[in-house]
């Protein structure tokens, strides 16, 4: 992870993300980098006309505040308006500056995150690159942890705090997700007024060690559930509208925002105690057996309608490699995105999910081969009932299929190169 030196933009991290307990450094920066307090990381996408003002500020900003004790890592996930030659041609000027830029991976937690695994500094923050953050939270922010406290968040939902001119309908989707999140994460959301936030700091010993799984845009749920934080402290801020760029807010955000809650749920909760002590992940098995479940009705379905006398009245077993087929390629799409989401955000690509599918098109198919043996079995030898018959033999290929793809499918690797 060194910086390289023709460009000056920092190297990408690779493989798990996880804080180091101790602040990054190497040969470039081991004399310069042992004083930093404050590391703050910009994420960036598409931010070409705030990222010189967003920089200019923090860095007047912070120069007041804590004069040569803070960095400003911008992470920008190689937006096609250039942002991150933006920034990188600032740096001259502004000597705190460094930049990232990320071609293989994308989403702001991810960012977050690789940017705080380059950071030197012993307090780790985070701002939106929109200007939508108010700047001068930050001293604020800086006292509450420089006062004992493991986290210091930004709220909109204290005194000081509010939205400048939300819709009805986005300020109902915010709080609806709000207790949302404290009827399926009461442990995490319960802590913080403003679980949605997305500007705070944390001390680097609260969450060092802990390996993140982000899904979205809230990596604050990701440090409270998975981290070490004991004492919380908050400030208001009020949420500014954008004066430059787009909104990044879809509807997509709202669906990962559940996903992510229901994979803390699972991955923190007494399942997640389970796995961690028989060193088997059951969080990612019971969404394994989630997705299969809907292949069996798509296995099914199709298996009637071409094996069934009043149908296509096709052979069982010919209708039954067809019928997996499909199932296969159905189950695949939700793993992809849903199961084993940790592993295919670093791994982003159509080559990469490519190599994913055959490797469990692989996997399956001998499971199919599996399937089709035991339906045989039980069908001709011990239930005359193709449909009962057709639920044992998936049940037995299932377990071969989740095993087998977690180790060669979805492996966490280094993906850049």
């Amino acid at each position: 992870m060194n910086t390289n030196p023709s460009s000056s933009l920092l190297t990408v991290p690779t493989g798990a993300l996880k804080i180091s307990e101790y602040p990054y450094s190497d040969i470039n920066d081991a004399t310069q980098g042992n004083h930093i307090l404050l590391s703050l990381v910009i994420p960036t996408y598409k931010e070409r006309d705030n990222v010189e003002k967003i920089v200019t500020i923090l860095s007047g900003l912070l120069d007041d505040a804590i004069p040569d004790r803070y960095e400003l890592i911008i992470v920008d996930d190689d937006s096609p308006d250039l942002t991150w030659q933006v920034a990188q041609s600032m740096i001259p000027d502004y000597p705190q500056l460094r930049v990232m830029r990320r071609q293989e991976e994308r989403g702001l937690s991810s960012a977050v995150i690789r940017g705080w695994q380059v950071a030197r500094g012993r307090v780790l923050g985070v701002i939106d690159g929109d200007l939508q953050h108010p700047p001068e939270v930050l001293t604020q922010l800086l006292h509450k942890i420089e006062n004992g406290a493991d986290l210091a968040l930004a709220s909109r939902h204290v005194e000081g705090g509010g939205v400048s001119s939300w819709s009805v309908v986005r300020r109902f989707l915010s709080r609806g997700a709000q207790v949302l999140g404290l009827i399926i994460l009461p442990s995490v959301l319960g802590r913080v007024t403003d679980p949605m936030s997305g500007y705070f700091m944390v001390r680097r010993s609260a969450i060092a060690g802990a390996t993140m799984n982000p899904v979205g845009y809230k990596i604050l749920l990701e440090v409270i559930g998975r981290g070490n934080v004991r004492e919380i402290a908050e400030a208001g801020y009020v949420f500014r509208e954008r004066t430059e760029g787009e909104s990044k807010v879809t509807w997509k955000q709202y669906i990962e925002y559940i996903q992510h809650l229901i994979r803390l749920r699972v991955s923190t909760g007494k399942l997640g105690k389970i796995s961690r002590k028989i060193d088997f992940p059951v969080g990612k098995f019971i969404r394994f057996g989630v997705v299969g479940f809907s292949g069996v009705f798509v296995d099914m379905a199709v298996l009637y309608l071409l094996s069934d006398p009043t149908t296509l009245g096709i052979p069982l077993t010919r209708s039954k490699i067809v019928a997996g087929e499909v199932a296969i390629l159905n189950n695949f799409l939700w793993n992809d995105a849903w199961t084993f989401a940790d592993v295919s955000m670093q791994q982003k690509g159509w080559k990469q999910r490519m190599k994913r599918f055959l490797k469990f098109n692989v996997v399956c198919l001998a499971g199919l081969i599996i399937n089709v043996l035991v339906l045989n079995i039980v069908y001709n030898f011990l239930i005359r009932n193709q449909y009962i018959a057709n639920l044992i033999a998936i049940a037995v290929a299932t377990i071969w299929n989740f095993w087998v793809n977690l180790k060669l499918s979805w492996r966490v690797t280094d993906v850049n190169k």
